[in-house]
Parts: structure tokens; sequence; C-alpha cells
């Protein structure tokens, strides 16, 4: 990271620009794409009710009614699944979608998968799914928030202009 700060003077800047800011990474072109690849479509069950998902309604009424999640929050955590992957695999806004998805996965860890502990349930005895998913999607998003989109990212075009 360091030497993308003394090398890109659009860190410095106010703005965009620094949100944008990143370098030609190899990893973080990887990262964002394996990232989308993995959330896209479970913000597609959320939203369009694709791969066997409720759709827009069906998830608003689970998670407003069924979990008491606020209005807002359960807008915001439906329409970051589905865009936040298509902003990661184009490079577009790295930081500010990867920071969503790692919100998400913190709540998601707090409000569902925290107390069925660490592991998946990969052989069905548990009551639930563990938070080691969630785990390596915050370390993920992490990492881009941290990077930025890297190499073929309409972000390093962005602030390169």
């Amino acid at each position: 990271m360091a030497d993308v700060l003394t090398r890109n003077s659009a860190l410095r800047a106010p703005g965009w620009a620094r949100v944008l800011a990143t370098d030609g990474s190899r990893a973080s072109l990887v990262l964002r794409w394996i990232l989308a690849i993995v959330i896209f479509p479970h913000g597609a069950q959320k939203l369009l009710g694709w791969f066997g998902g409720y759709g827009f309604s069906g998830t608003m009424n689970f998670f407003t009614e069924t979990m008491g999640i606020p209005y807002l929050v359960a807008l915001l955590v439906v329409l970051i699944e589905f865009f936040g992957p298509l902003a990661l695999a184009a490079g577009l806004a790295t930081r500010p979608a990867a920071l969503g998805i790692g919100a998400i996965m913190l709540g998601a860890i707090a409000t569902t998968h925290w107390q069925h502990g660490f592991f998946m349930n990969w052989v069905g005895n548990q009551a639930g799914e563990g938070f080691e998913y969630h785990l390596l999607v915050l370390g993920i998003a992490a990492a881009l928030v941290l990077r930025g989109g890297g190499l073929l990212s309409l972000d390093r075009r962005l602030a390169s202009d």
C-alpha cells in the first residue's frame, strides 16, 4: 500500500479521486472478480428471485417482518448484494462496493451466524450455518478496501484521467 501512496498523487486529492485510486495489481483483479462471482447470485436471489430466491418482495418481507430489520437497512442489503458485485466486476467504485459487502457480512455474522459457531453446516448436524464463509468474504472485501480495484478496473482509468 505504501508504494501506491507515494506514487499516486490521486490519493492526496479530495473526493472521488482518492476513493478510486489504485495500482495495477493482478491480485486485486482476481479478488474483485471472485467476490463478484460469489456475491452476485445472492443479490440476484434477493432482488430478482433467481437461483431459487424469494425475489424483492419476499426478501423484504422476510428481513423486515421475520427478522425485524429496519426497511432501509433491508433495502440497502438487497441493493448492495445485487449492484455491488456488478460494480466489482467492472472495477467501478471498488472500495465503496467492497465496504458495503463487508458491512453486510458483519451484519450477517452478528444477527444470524455467530450463534452457530465457526464452521459451515456441511453435514447437516447444526441448527444453522456458521460464519467461516462470511469471514472469508469479509477478508476479501477488506483487501479490496485497502488496495482498490487494481488491474483492468474502471477506478484506475478514472483516477488516472
